[in-house]
């Protein structure tokens, strides 16, 4: 691979946030208004709680763990939908650009969105709720990493239905968050969930990480077995999406389906 080939799709996409302030704003938009709106209720709650029951780690936490996962899908993903509507995907691959080059420079891209989504959410947080990620102690850092690659995994999914089945399922891509959140047990054990749902939960790496961060706060302890079972599941499925994705793509060029992303045949 070709770091200057990388680099250079990395730059554009600087370039496109740089040059459209409505870029940035909805980057810092959500999330803003996921944490204001937890956050408050995670106040709420305290209010009628027993004494010593705190529900900002316990609520807040995870919201502003899940919210960075779909900030790094989200990114990974709108790098790549910014091809499909700009009717410049056949011109990004007329270069000599490969597949793990592209791949590379949209997850790069996913990465600078997400690291500054989740510091904007940590600086809101603590200054207008008081929630400390030192709560979470060292496997803050497991957590993030799981998550991280569960969203690069996702985003790169999410693009591979677009490029099989064209633009207009991009709608595909966007609901996949929320239906995944269910299974994630984001807000809650899942003890809670029936048993054909534990099923699927556990095929989840987030669901070891939200529970792994519930076992945080109640004993101080989580299995780094179940948590390093998380973070293997997370490489295996990124693996298999980057595989998928060459594969739509190169199925795409051989029976001409790659056309539909030519300024004439999306007029």
């Amino acid at each position: 691979m070709s770091l200057h080939r990388i680099g250079a799709l990395t730059l554009r996409q600087f370039y496109l946030f740089r040059g459209s302030p409505a870029r940035n704003l909805a980057l810092f938009t959500w999330v803003t208004v996921d944490i204001v709106l937890w956050g408050f209720i995670s106040r709420y709650l305290n209010s009628v709680a027993l004494p010593g029951l705190n529900f900002v780690p316990l609520l807040l936490g995870p919201v502003l763990l899940w919210d960075f996962m779909v900030r790094v899908m989200t990114g990974v993903s709108t790098a790549f939908f910014e091809d499909v509507w700009s009717r410049n995907f056949l011109n990004i691959f007329a270069t000599p650009l490969t597949i793990p080059e592209y791949v590379s420079g949209i997850v790069i891209t996913g990465i600078a969105t997400s690291v500054l989504a989740l510091l904007a959410m940590i600086l809101l947080a603590t200054l207008a709720f008081g929630f400390s990620f030192f709560a979470y102690g060292l496997m803050l850092a497991p957590f993030l990493l799981v998550l991280f690659l569960l969203g690069i995994t996702l985003g790169i999914l999410g693009s591979s239905i677009v490029l099989r089945m064209g633009p207009p399922a991009e709608w595909l891509v966007w609901p996949i968050p929320a239906l995944l959140s269910p299974f994630a047990g984001v807000f809650y054990p899942l003890s809670t969930l029936p048993g054909w749902m534990r099923f699927f939960s556990r095929l989840l790496p987030a669901s070891y990480v939200f529970e792994g961060m519930r076992a945080v706060i109640a004993n101080g302890k989580v299995s780094a077995g179940m948590l390093l079972l998380g973070g293997c599941l997370a490489v295996a499925y990124l693996l298999l999406a980057s595989w998928f994705f060459a594969r739509i793509y190169r199925y795409a060029v051989r029976t001409g389906l790659i056309a539909r992303y030519s300024a004439e045949t999306m007029n």
